[in-house]
């Protein structure tokens, strides 16, 4: 994707009359950036909204910010009309309490890491285009974030809408002919996916000598080309846990191509560094919540995980029978191990088939 974009001035340039500080640049930031000032308190926002003073600040917290003073002016006008859609939108849907934390935490604790993400991002482009030390190249992120929100607000709410839409497709062919089989909420985990880990080999020592740039680069090239291969592959990562990657799909064929694929990126591509990787993979039933995925089954591919040489695929043996009728794979079992937590397993090794060229 190209980054280069017609300008109509160069915003390279900090003009220091602009940066927050005594002056109330602070304040003209904020208010900006807020969509307007901050007008009332908690005890105004109370009366103006007609909701509860618990409510307000269990929403607050959920989001992610502090709860200030009853008497300190916190809220927006715009931070009123979002609590009076939420409440009202709780009432209607007939929610529960832990249901709407659940809800607002979600969104709290997504756009918390994205605005960190993205700002740090913008940090890095600054520093690296006007040859600047940090500290300036904050400085200058800060003097152009009132340009540049707007058009990363746009893209938040493009790519909700796409993930959402994508979402409730899978669901649709997964769960269109489907009957509920518990309606207890209790019994086995709901969802059969392929779970797995890509761990990088000798992450501490690889990294160990690394200047924050280099650093920076490192950990930003593996996760996004573990992202590019798990998408491609037909999977979804489901999050990184610094020097690992946790994903899943929905059906073990895919799950096998993600694992294998997350194996071997680097090696069939000239001229590319990529870190040698660990990799399991688990079929199995996990409970989705959080953003996250949980059982037995993502504990088992984390121990595999552990387990594996370098650009290596291990799988347990009941993943390895699934793929056994496939002429795509070939199946290797490996001794058994005493793995702690779980006992005995009898990992088996994951390739592809051999396919002579004619």
């Amino acid at each position: 994707m190209s980054t280069d974009v017609p300008r109509a001035s160069d915003p390279t340039q900090v003009d220091p009359s602009s940066q927050p500080g005594p002056d109330g640049g602070a304040a003209e930031l904020d208010e900006t950036l807020l969509g307007g000032p901050r007008a009332h308190s908690l005890e105004s926002m109370a009366e103006q909204t007609g909701l509860g003073r618990d409510f307000l600040r269990s929403y607050w917290r959920a989001l992610g910010l502090p709860v200030t003073g009853s008497d300190e002016e916190t809220f927006t006008e715009d931070d009123a009309q979002a609590l009076r859609e939420i409440a009202d939108f709780a009432e209607a849907e007939g929610l529960s309490s832990r249901s709407l934390t659940t809800l607002v935490r979600s969104v709290g604790h997504t756009t918390e890491r994205l605005a960190l993400w993205q700002a740090e991002a913008l940090v890095e482009h600054m520093a690296f285009r006007n040859d600047l030390d940090d500290t300036s190249a904050r400085l200058l992120v800060l003097d152009r974030l009132p340009s540049l929100a707007p058009v990363l607000e746009a893209q938040l709410v493009h790519a909700w809408r796409r993930q959402l839409a994508a979402l409730a497709g899978r669901w649709s062919v997964e769960f269109s002919g489907a009957r509920a089989v518990d309606d207890s909420g209790h019994g086995e985990l709901p969802l059969p996916r392929a779970v797995g880990f890509a761990d990088i080999v000798s992450f501490t020592t690889r990294t160990a000598s690394l200047r924050s740039s280099e650093l920076s680069d490192f950990v930003s090239d593996f996760e996004a080309g573990a992202r590019d291969v798990v998408t491609s592959a037909g999977g979804r990562v489901v999050k990184t846990i610094g020097d690992a990657v946790l994903f899943i799909a929905d059906d073990v064929h895919a799950g096998a191509e993600v694992a294998l694929g997350l194996a071997t990126e680097g090696r069939d591509m000239a001229g590319v560094d990529v870190p040698p990787v660990r990799v399991s993979l688990v079929w199995g039933r996990v409970l989705s919540r959080f953003g996250d995925v949980f059982g037995p089954s993502v504990n088992l591919a984390a121990r595999l995980t552990d387990e594996a040489d370098p650009g290596t695929v291990l799988l347990d043996p009941a993943t390895a029978a699934l793929l056994a009728g496939d002429a795509r794979f070939a199946l290797t079992a490996r001794a058994p191990r005493e793995v702690q937590g779980l006992g005995t397993i009898a990992p088996v090794q994951l390739q592809r088939a051999y396919t002579p060229e004619l």
